[in-house]
C-alpha cells in the first residue's frame, strides 16, 4: 500500500460573511475554517468521508477541547493555505493541529489544536476505534517533535513568523 499523506493542505478565501468590522476573519471562523478544511482533506486524501460514517454507522467523533492562537489577521478576499495533521492518538480520541497560513505559506495567521473523541452517536456515549480504524490512524499519524503543550508549539511557530 501507498504511503498515505501526513500533512495535507488546502486553500480558502476569506468571506466578507465571515469578517468582523475591521475585515479580519472573525475569531470563531477560524475554527470553522480549519475543521472544514480537515473534513475535506479526509474526503479527498484519504476517501474517509465523516459524514456517511456518521449516517452510516452512527458513529463520528465530538470535539471535546480546541486550544487556538491567533498570530497575524486573515483579511476579507485573503486566499489562505490550511494544513492540518494527527499529532495525537489514543483508542478512542484523536489530537488535530491545524495551521491557517496566508497562500504562500510564509506567514502564519492562527495554529489550532482540537482534542475529538470518538463517539457512538445513539447510545451518546464514547466508543473505542476499531482495530481498522487504529490502523489507518498510525498510517497518518505525524506527532509534533519537541512540542509537547500547545504553547511551547505556539511559541516555535512564533518564531517562524518573525
Amino acid at each position: 500500500m501507498a504511503s498515505l499523506k501526513k500533512l495535507p493542505e488546502s486553500k480558502m478565501r476569506v468571506q466578507y460573511q465571515d469578517c468582523d468590522p475591521f475585515n479580519h476573519l472573525n475569531n470563531s471562523r477560524y475554527i470553522d475554517y480549519m475543521m472544514a478544511a480537515r473534513t475535506e482533506q479526509l474526503l479527498e486524501h484519504y476517501g474517509l468521508n465523516t459524514f456517511e460514517i456518521a449516517t452510516l454507522q452512527g458513529t463520528g467523533w465530538v470535539s471535546v477541547e480546541t486550544k487556538i492562537s491567533y498570530l497575524l489577521p486573515a483579511l476579507w478576499m485573503e486566499v489562505v493555505t490550511i494544513e492540518t495533521r494527527l499529532i495525537a492518538y489514543s483508542n478512542s480520541s484523536l489530537l488535530v493541529e491545524a495551521i491557517t497560513y496566508n497562500e504562500d505559506k510564509t506567514h502564519i495567521k492562527a495554529v489550532m489544536w482540537a482534542k475529538l473523541v470518538h463517539f457512538d452517536i445513539k447510545a451518546q456515549r464514547s466508543l473505542k476505534h476499531s482495530d481498522e480504524l487504529m490502523r489507518f490512524l498510525e498510517q497518518i499519524h505525524y506527532p509534533v517533535e519537541h512540542q509537547p503543550t500547545f504553547e511551547e508549539r505556539v511559541q516555535t511557530l512564533k518564531q517562524l513568523n518573525r
